[in-house]
């Protein structure tokens, strides 16, 4: 079988070959004979009933400051390729939305992985709210005394933006912190978006679990630790990523979430566990692949791809 896989992400002439998990799932697409195209989301539209986008047809090696050829720069109509992946990072905003709805309007007879319309309805930091008794205290509010009477209830709490990522703006707030006014009115500031907030777990210390899914079933894990003195353990802020193995409750929380993943076209999902408790589900843009192969040589890549012929056989 030979694909025309089109990648909808950032410059892919940037990515960073030895942890991207873009690039890893283009080489192993590439790998089984399918053809790839690039295109940023600037690069999507929508003409007279046709979605289009302007990008290059791509060939990549693992060959670091070498690792892509472009050619020639093309207007293609999606709906002539059999895969488009959705895969710009956030932030959630209203131009990853927006994507979202023009690319409903190919799939499935083109495949979109993720399934555009659950990305949308999926947003990492709200899906989990479905799952309450799995996750550590949460509060979604943009109204300060709402936030404050939660932070009285749990004293040590995690506040952050609803769609943000890569522990941008993450903030722990400790019993004795009197930073919440200011932080509310930085954040009123900068956007009209609600807070989400949890209580601080103290297990972070020890590591926040990346679990990945492939099509609701858990493939493997990596533990992502905070540099001493750091709250966030997000890769893109210092955290360091470690072997781990994947325990009887993080096997508990796949079964849970899985069918909803599965039965709603999440293809490849990344989730966070900190200790015993769910934080986040990430549909959107996740992570950790690359990491994941080079501590116990699971090819997370090769068990999407057989997900993805299979359906398109």
């Amino acid at each position: 079988m030979s694909l025309k896989v089109a990648l909808q992400m950032d410059p892919i002439g940037s990515v960073n070959i030895d942890a991207d998990s873009t690039f890893r799932i283009a080489i192993e697409a590439q790998a089984r004979g399918h053809s790839l195209f690039f295109y940023t989301p600037d690069k999507l539209a929508y003409r007279e009933g046709r979605v289009v986008a302007r990008g290059f047809p791509i060939e990549l090696r693992r060959e670091k400051g070498n690792h892509v050829s472009y050619g020639d720069e093309v207007e293609v109509d999606l709906a002539d390729f059999d895969v488009v992946w959705l895969r710009q990072d956030p932030p959630f905003d209203m131009g990853y939305i927006t994507t979202t709805h023009l690319l409903d309007m190919i799939h499935p007879k083109t495949l979109v992985v993720n399934d555009p319309f659950w990305v949308r309805n999926f947003p990492e930091k709200l899906l989990v709210l479905r799952f309450p008794d799995l996750t550590p205290p949460t509060l979604i509010a943009r109204d300060l005394a709402t936030i404050r009477a939660f932070k009285a209830e749990h004293g040590d709490i995690i506040l952050k933006p609803l769609y943000g990522n890569g522990g941008a703006g993450v903030f722990r707030l400790g019993p004795d912190d009197r930073n919440l006014s200011s932080l509310h009115e930085l954040f009123s500031g900068i956007n009209r978006e609600p807070l989400i907030a949890q209580k601080f777990l103290p297990a972070v210390a020890k590591g926040d679990k990346r679990v990945i899914l492939v099509d609701g079933e858990p493939v493997g894990a990596i533990n992502r630790v905070p540099q001493p003195g750091e709250t966030r353990s997000n890769m893109h802020v210092g955290g360091r990523a470690e072997k781990v193995e994947l325990t009887p409750r993080d096997r508990e929380i796949c079964a849970r979430i899985g069918p909803t993943l599965r039965d709603n076209g999440q293809v490849f999902v990344g989730i966070d566990v900190i200790g015993d408790w769910l934080t986040e589900i990430n549909v959107t843009s996740p992570t950790g692949i690359q990491e994941l192969e080079r501590f116990d040589g699971t090819n997370t890549a090769a068990k999407i791809w057989d997900v993805i012929e299979a359906k398109r056989a």
